[in-house]
């Protein structure tokens, strides 16, 4: 990885894939992410991707995000967004994201779904 401001981590959960996210998803980080989101998604069935730990997304981030979340409805997997309250929450409803992808508080949530 890159000494680009964010960071990866990944965990099985639940019959979960959860790709925490922590840094800036930004036009400096966006390429990089889609590269890791890539394998993440080529690894598992079901992926969630764990964004509370970013403290900002711009419009090159919601586009990394959309692109797995296309790739991953065209291989038939799953996928949803853990993302907490605060700005990259705000980001994600302002882009109507939640309108294509479902939105979950807390990475305890995966265990009803």
């Amino acid at each position: 990885m890159s000494d680009l401001p964010i960071c990866y981590n990944s965990k099985e959960m639940n019959g979960w894939q959860v790709w925490q996210l922590r840094g800036r998803l930004d036009r400096t980080t966006a390429e990089e992410a889609a590269e890791e989101g890539e394998k993440q998604l080529a690894a598992c069935r079901k992926l969630a991707l764990d964004l509370s730990g970013l403290s900002y997304v711009s419009s090159a981030g919601l586009r990394t995000i959309l692109k797995l979340a296309s790739g991953a409805e065209q291989a038939g997997k799953s996928i949803v967004i853990i993302s907490s309250e605060g700005m990259v929450r705000e980001i994600l409803e302002m882009a109507r994201l939640d309108l294509f992808i479902t939105i979950h508080a807390s990475v305890d949530d995966l265990k009803n779904v």
